[in-house]
């Protein structure tokens, strides 16, 4: 049976821009059947304590931490981070992905081209040793999608589907479908590296931009 997962995920414990509650996160996630979540709120790394916390009120599914890092090109989703402060706001998204590499992680590409975000650009010039891109989400349109994907061609990148969810109704609506079991962060980053993640929407999916 596939793993799923909501890759990138706002509470309004750590994102201000976010009205989600982690609490009702976890029960609109485990309506919707997933086997686990990400949260990624914005440069912001929740403590293990934390995690362990709100863990306990669902444990019989996985709830991670991540970060969405804010780089000088763009947004970029590290996951496996052991300390966050190397990995600060502004930072280079070549120098991010050496220092998440370094700490045992993974960095994937927050919804490439959205507000016009020459990524493509970006690929070329910078060259980012990434280990994947979010090849659909509630705030890609279409064309973001599409050049997204195609820009994966040729490369050993995952290509993965996450909510951005701030509202607890875009939970889910976008998630990622793994082929093999997802027992920790280690588990994920190996399977993200991998490339056997799998984009998938909900047909009921609520988009956001």
């Amino acid at each position: 049976m596939p793993t799923t997962f909501d890759l990138h995920i706002h509470t309004n414990r750590h994102s201000p821009d976010s009205a989600i509650d982690p609490v009702a996160l976890l029960r609109r996630a485990r309506v919707l059947g997933l086997s686990g979540v990400v949260i990624t709120e914005h440069d912001w790394l929740w403590t293990p304590e934390e995690v362990d916390e709100l863990q306990a009120y669902a444990p019989d599914m996985r709830v991670f931490s991540g970060i969405e890092v804010s780089c000088a090109e763009g947004h970029f989703l590290a996951y496996g981070v052991t300390d966050p402060f190397r990995v600060p706001r502004g930072i280079g998204v070549r120098e991010l992905c050496e220092e998440v590499h370094r700490q045992g992680g993974a960095v994937v590409a927050a919804h490439p081209f959205r507000w016009d975000q020459p990524f493509d650009v970006i690929v070329q010039e910078v060259q980012p040793d990434l280990d994947g891109l979010e090849v659909m989400s509630s705030n890609m349109d279409e064309f973001c999608r599409r050049m997204a994907d195609s820009l994966r061609t040729g490369r050993n990148w995952s290509g993965v589907g996450s909510s951005d969810a701030h509202r607890e109704e875009t939970v889910g609506c976008c998630y990622t479908e793994f082929p093999q079991a997802i027992r920790d962060v280690r588990d994920l980053v190996e399977a993200l590296r991998s490339g056997s993640a799998v984009a998938r929407e909900r047909r009921a999916c609520v988009r956001t931009g």
